[in-house]
């Protein structure tokens, strides 16, 4: 029995918020995400909305609107991880449903809509990204909705007096969340994807456009503005840094990206044949959309393939046209297998594409049995786990016996859900380390939670401390007496990496007394991640007190 449209988009709903909100406290945090949530922090802390900190430290890397959403929920919710992934969450929501309305309005089917937006659900780096609360998904998302708009605009003679205007807010408000790294990476190919189509018109639009860069201009621009004529030199110094980020730091060779289509997961298989377009543009049943996404495709990919710098997740605006892409060729699967007018290019790929996810599928059903997975699951969640993925293979096989794509994009569906669902919370528990013990424990105590935190300035502080910490961690000269007496009492971290001992003008100056030891390394010690940079201990500096036995054995503890 076929399932209606309006059924199916509910369904899409519901996997959409199951995609970014289950389990959202389930995965360790990652150092961006540490950076921005101390960065939230202050802001709320120091009262200073306009002018970002992070440990004390101007932070002008970043534009701040991603920063005023992340202080807001931590002004409501202090240090609730939870929360802030709410919020990335909320938009990776919005930049699913403007791709959804982007597709369908491409292509004018609904049903090539819900392929391109399940496949872009089931891109592990969608996942990952709609869960942390880092703010490359802000402008992404934000970006979308500026192109959805933007291509009704563009191809209608009505509603383009408002929809232009929009667009311009959408457009500055995605630089105003990360500068112009989408309009580098999702718009200006895209705009280069469309350029040539027939439908596409000006005429008549100029001044609507204008205004949309104006409103751009001016939403986007204006921090910028502010900051330029408030720390006008310390912006230049941020430029030339980033200038010189983008071309000496990460440096790769430009085919360094050869291996995208791996970055799909699930649809690697079918984004590689995408790229065959002697053959697409021949059979291919949605020819129109097909060379739009293809051009849209590959001209991201070529401009970041320009940049010196290179990162994988820099993909990820990319994930977007590549799964409009794929989607392309899901479609011309579902028109043509059913029918029996697909060759055997087509009824290979299909094969291939489901035997791969096949065996995916049963492999990790298999795996939840092995002796690793049972440490960290229980036997009921495994069995749930196991049959679901068992279910979803059976429906793949089904997929082909039946010659029915669809089916087999429920089925990786229903995988993503189960893992999202089901397994997340064991992903922790699986890769963590067991030998965890956070800073917060030795500085979060009645007898430490009023004393400021330093740490030696010769040897710099991972910013992981200062998130699990919830406070500032100040660098402090140990060797300048007047300034180590100014702040008496303090608590002093010191990691194991640091080389050089206490100085012995500091311990002639005050006492000392160990409160607790710290390791804050998500890995385990076998991991090539692991560093001493995240363990070590804090010890209370305070004033001497002559003649105290107690002291002395400290101080010979400390040495």
């Amino acid at each position: 029995m076929k399932t209606s449209h309006s059924t199916t988009l509910a369904i899409l709903v519901i996997f959409t918020l199951v995609t970014f909100f289950a389990n959202t406290g389930a995965l360790p945090t990652d150092i961006m995400e540490e950076r921005n949530v101390v960065t939230a922090r202050e802001m709320v802390s120091d009262g200073n909305w306009l002018v970002p900190t992070m440990n004390g430290q101007l932070r002008l890397e970043k534009p701040p609107l991603p920063t005023w959403v992340a202080g807001a929920i931590e002004a409501v919710c202090p240090n609730n991880l939870g929360a802030q992934r709410l919020a990335a969450g909320a938009m990776g929501c919005l930049w699913t449903w403007f791709l959804f309305l982007t597709a369908r309005y491409i292509a004018r089917r609904t049903d090539y809509a819900i392929i391109a937006t399940v496949v872009f659900l089931t891109c592990y780096n969608t996942v990952l990204m709609g869960r942390s609360a880092t703010w490359d998904i802000y402008c992404h998302a934000l970006m979308m909705g500026a192109i959805y708009l933007l291509l009704r605009a563009l191809n209608e003679e009505r509603d383009y007096r408002w929809q232009l205007p929009l667009a311009g807010l959408f457009l500055g408000l995605s630089w105003l969340s990360k500068g112009p790294v989408s309009f580098y990476t999702l718009l200006l190919p895209f705009l280069l994807s469309i350029v040539t189509l027939p439908s596409i018109t000006t005429r008549g639009k100029w001044p609507y456009l204008g205004i949309m860069l104006g409103v751009a201009v001016v939403v986007g621009g204006w921090w910028y503005a502010f900051l330029l004529i408030a720390h006008g030199d310390a912006v230049t110094a941020v430029m030339a840094k980033e200038t010189g980020a983008w071309t000496n730091h990460n440096v790769r060779p430009w085919w360094y990206y050869w291996r995208f289509f791996l970055e799909m997961g699930a649809w690697a298989l079918p984004a590689l044949a995408s790229l065959a377009l002697t053959y697409w543009k021949h059979h291919i049943t949605i020819k129109r959309t097909y060379l739009i996404t293809f051009c849209w495709t590959v001209g991201s990919l070529v401009l970041l393939s320009l940049m010196p710098e290179k990162k994988m997740r820099y993909l990820l605006p990319s994930l977007a046209p590549c799964a409009l892409l794929v989607a392309c060729i899901l479609t011309h699967l579902k028109d043509t297998l059913a029918s029996g007018k697909a060759d055997r290019f087509v009824r290979t790929l299909f094969v291939a594409q489901s035997v791969l996810l096949i065996l995916v599928m049963l492999g990790s059903a298999v795996a939840l049995f092995g002796l690793h997975a049972a440490s960290v699951i229980s036997v009921p969640m495994r069995l749930i786990a196991a049959a679901l993925l068992s279910f979803a293979a059976c429906d793949t096989m089904r997929a082909v016996a039946s010659r029915q794509p669809m089916v087999q994009v429920r089925a990786v569906a229903i995988v993503f859900a189960t893992a999202e669902l089901l397994l997340l919370p064991a992903i922790t528990k699986a890769v963590g380390n067991p030998d965890s013990h956070s800073i917060a424990l030795a500085v979060g105590t009645p007898q430490t939670q009023e004393l400021p935190l330093f740490h030696d300035q010769r040897t710099p502080i991972r910013i992981e401390l200062v998130y699990n910490a919830q406070r500032k961690i100040q660098p402090i000269d140990l060797n300048d007496v007047k300034e180590v007496r100014a702040h008496m009492p303090f608590a002093l971290v010191i990691t194991a990496s640091a080389k050089a001992p206490i100085p012995t003008t500091l311990l002639a100056e005050a006492d000392t007394c160990p409160l607790g030891y710290f390791d804050n390394n998500l890995h385990r010690h076998s991991n090539r991640h692991y560093t001493d940079d995240l363990r070590g201990r804090v010890l209370l500096i305070k004033g001497k007190q002559a003649n105290n036995p107690s002291s002395q054995a400290n101080i010979k503890q400390t040495r």
